[in-house]
């Protein structure tokens, strides 16, 4: 058990009331969405920074966290990715995710910086690692996240979502290459945009191509 997450938590419970953790998965990849979640979390768990846990030991947390906790979940499209860059994405969310907890007078924890949200909190770096709200919710977003790409690794066979989870690997990449980006990848991306032409935008949208992302990816080509 990590008690020191907790005791990082309780400084602000104390201060603030009820506080709730914030983190996101999947900011730094080529394809799929953003993921956040909203942990507010009374129980001690042995939670830590997702990334630094196996995948099983993330899904028995997941288990935990979703049982004994109040979770919120925020969703960025690769579309909205498109349109308004991966920064407000994430922001965009994160407030989804805050939203659908619906604790106004709650206060935030974020993992990362300069991430002004939609109620009172304050922005913490490598919060994943000393919060442990922060920390239930890196494995919320990070489990949900994975299990979208496999998913999806069924609709798109060919590019490995289910193993890289839509990172830039070299497997990936090369599988962009070779089959071209789908919709579902982020494709205002430098690595995917680079293998994307006016003629494969069309094709992409197809009888779409008036619609606000297509106008945004022929601009980024026209001037790359």
């Amino acid at each position: 058990m990590r008690s020191e997450l907790f005791a990082y938590d309780r400084f602000y419970k104390q201060n603030f009331g009820t506080v709730i953790g914030v983190d996101e998965a999947g900011r730094g990849c080529l394809a799929g969405p953003v993921v956040a979640a909203a942990v507010i979390l009374e129980v001690q768990l042995d939670v830590f920074d997702s990334k630094q846990l196996t995948a099983q030991k993330r899904e028995e947390l997941f288990l935990q966290i979703m049982n004994s906790a109040e979770v919120g979940i925020g969703i960025a499209t690769p579309e909205e990715i498109d349109l308004y860059n991966i920064f407000n994405a994430t922001k965009i969310a994160m407030n989804r995710a805050l939203a659908s907890l619906n604790k106004k007078d709650a206060y935030v924890l974020v993992d990362g910086k300069s991430l002004n949200l939609s109620q009172q909190g304050v922005c913490i770096v490598k919060g994943d690692e000393k919060s442990a709200s922060i920390a239930a919710a890196s494995i919320v977003a990070k489990v949900l996240r994975d299990r979208i790409m496999v998913a999806h690794d069924r609709i798109y066979p060919c590019y490995g979502f289910s193993k890289h989870k839509g990172y830039g690997t070299v497997h990936h990449l090369n599988a962009i290459r070779e089959f071209g980006p789908t919709v579902f990848h982020r494709l205002s991306f430098s690595p995917v945009l680079s293998n994307l032409s006016v003629k494969k935008v069309h094709d992409l949208f197809s009888e779409n191509i008036n619609c606000e992302r297509a106008k945004v990816i022929l601009r980024k080509l026209s001037s790359s």
